[in-house]
């Protein structure tokens, strides 16, 4: 049985449908221009689709947060998605007063458009319950004006915010096409995978890795793990092996007692299914050099080694399932994206079923033009984590009580 609605599941025609979506881009510092406009090109299928059924849509979504240097407008958003959807989606400097109301009241059949960064409201970022955000003034203003709510934000779905839980509980609700595939291509992933699975994991939070680890171990839903990055340097150091005092400031708040035993007893119980490098790339003097781990050089450890890409670059390519999460080194400098670039290439050549996620690593396989080679590229972080992690998902979860009612 369904568990929420989708889009085919209402007819949208000259009906008010609030859209909520995940824009949130990087920007430039200096000029505030858009960086990278992947989150609106994946939001496009549904706002088209709305639109074409005949809605009215009223788009919100965030960008930055309160006190943050990219907590900006969306003007050059609507701008974006403007060219993207071929037809103008007009932009609104105000969420909930009278400009944004009147603008919501006069949409015409089959147009769109984007209120300000909702994030301007000092509640949408309190967390509260489904009924406590449906009391909130963004709500009760704008749900008397609409027919439904869409949401289509996944990369936000691990937030109880009002703009994502408040609609559900007042307005018949569904998922966005781009929620909807992300979920389906989680759950084929980590609910019901095709083996051998690997997953390649290099995510910064070592204690999050270690739970998405000892999870997929336990559930038998992973097959071997491969750890690159700052997760690899955590378990090598938690080996014995001496990374050096650069490397080791690096994960300094990482290293917790709590995290070092759980990796111990991980290291311990399922160590044949841990793969980590027994090379990696060092910085000596702004050049990279390769080493064995047992024998390093003065330098911060910032990739894996290549005879390490080799081993774990055939698991791959023995693999069903392969998922990526987090760069295997610093990618921002050519010579230490080697193993990055390596791995993710690896995915692209293999028969398997690839999905890679995690805001770092999507935007190296956009970098290198590898994204269409996989069969699904994630859009979220946070929202990623969480649901690996087995964890609910509040906007998931108001859209299923919605349902459910």
């Amino acid at each position: 049985m369904k568990q929420f609605n989708t889009l085919d599941d209402f007819d949208f025609d000259d009906r008010t449908i609030l859209l909520r979506v995940d824009i949130n881009c990087p920007l430039n510092k200096e000029t505030l221009e858009l960086e990278d406009d992947n989150r609106i090109r994946q939001i496009v299928p549904t706002v088209r689709e709305l639109v074409d059924r005949g809605g009215r849509v009223v788009i919100l979504a965030h960008q930055g947060r309160p006190g943050d240097w990219d907590f900006a407008s969306l003007d050059r958003h609507a701008a974006v998605l403007t060219k993207y959807l071929g037809q103008e989606v007009r932009y609104v400097d105000d969420v909930v007063g009278e400009e944004a109301l009147k603008a919501v009241k006069g949409l015409v059949r089959g147009r769109a458009i984007l209120l300000k960064n909702v994030r301007e409201l000092p509640y949408e970022l309190e967390k509260k319950s489904m009924q406590e955000h449906a009391r909130c003034e963004l709500v009760t203003k704008l749900a008397p004006l609409a027919d439904y709510y869409v949401n289509d934000a996944f990369a936000t779905a691990h937030r109880s915010q009002c703009s994502l839980v408040g609609f559900p509980e007042v307005l018949p609700s569904a998922v966005g096409r781009l929620m909807e595939k992300e979920l389906t291509a989680l759950s084929s992933v980590f609910e019901n995978p095709e083996h051998p699975t690997v997953f390649v994991l290099g995510g910064a939070k070592f204690d999050d890795s270690l739970r998405l680890i000892e999870r997929a171990l336990d559930r038998g839903t992973a097959d071997w793990v491969i750890c690159v990055g700052l997760c690899a340097n955590a378990f090598l150091h938690v080996r014995g092996y001496s990374l050096g005092k650069e490397s080791m400031e690096l994960l300094e708040a990482e290293l917790t007692p709590e995290a070092i035993e759980q990796a111990r007893k991980l290291l311990r119980e399922r160590g044949e299914r841990i793969l980590l490098p027994f090379d990696v790339g060092v910085d000596v003097g702004g050049e990279r050099r390769d080493a064995l781990v047992g024998d390093l050089p003065c330098g911060p450890v910032l990739d894996i080694g290549k005879r390490s890409v080799e081993k774990f670059a055939r698991v791959i390519g023995g693999a069903r399932t392969v998922f990526m999460s987090g760069p295997a080194g610093l990618i921002e400098k050519e010579e230490f994206c080697y193993g990055t670039r390596e791995l993710l290439m690896a995915m692209a050549r293999s028969d398997a079923f690839t999905l890679v996620g995690g805001g770092h690593t999507v935007g190296a396989a956009e970098r290198l033009g590898l994204t269409a080679k996989f069969s699904y590229v994630s859009t979220a972080g946070g929202a990623l984590e969480t649901f690996v992690l087995g964890k609910p998902l509040p906007a998931v979860e108001a859209l299923k009580a919605c349902r459910k009612a």
